[in-house]
């Protein structure tokens, strides 16, 4: 497994965000500003894409942000969504961040919570499915 960080939105970022949340959970709004200022985070299996989730840094929450978080059907149930979600997590530490926020599928909640965030705030909706803000507080190393 090999993991590259891209400046831009990398086609193989879309093709696998097109492939889960549009094709199948049926979102129909799935690219956005916020790719712009993105960093975006690919994992490969050779030259095959395979996961993928991108971050930036939110003044508003005084925060970085963890979006899009995604693994092709082919290779879920592998641990791939806790280890590039570990990759962006340090690369974020490297740039001297100390809390990481994210807006969680209310279905995925528990996933989050053994990568260590916690919930808070109310349920709020994004295209009729109910998410909750999560966060995490970095160790220094």
């Amino acid at each position: 497994m090999e993991i590259k960080t891209f400046e831009k939105l990398p086609q193989e970022a879309k093709e696998i965000r097109t492939s889960v949340f549009i094709n199948e959970q049926k979102f129909e709004n799935e690219f956005d500003a916020t790719d712009k200022v993105s960093t975006h985070v690919v994992m490969f299996d050779e030259k095959i894409p395979i996961a993928v989730c991108r971050y930036y840094y939110s003044e508003e929450k005084q925060s970085h942000v963890l979006g899009r978080i995604a693994v092709i059907k082919t290779h879920r149930k592998m641990g791939l969504g806790a280890k590039i979600i570990k990759y962006t997590e340090e690369a974020i530490r490297q740039k001297g961040g100390r809390k990481i926020c994210l807006l969680a599928q209310e279905t995925a909640q528990n996933f989050y919570k053994k990568q260590g965030y916690e919930s808070y705030g109310e349920i709020v909706y994004d295209e009729y499915c109910p998410h909750i803000w999560m966060e995490k507080k970095l160790k220094n190393k």
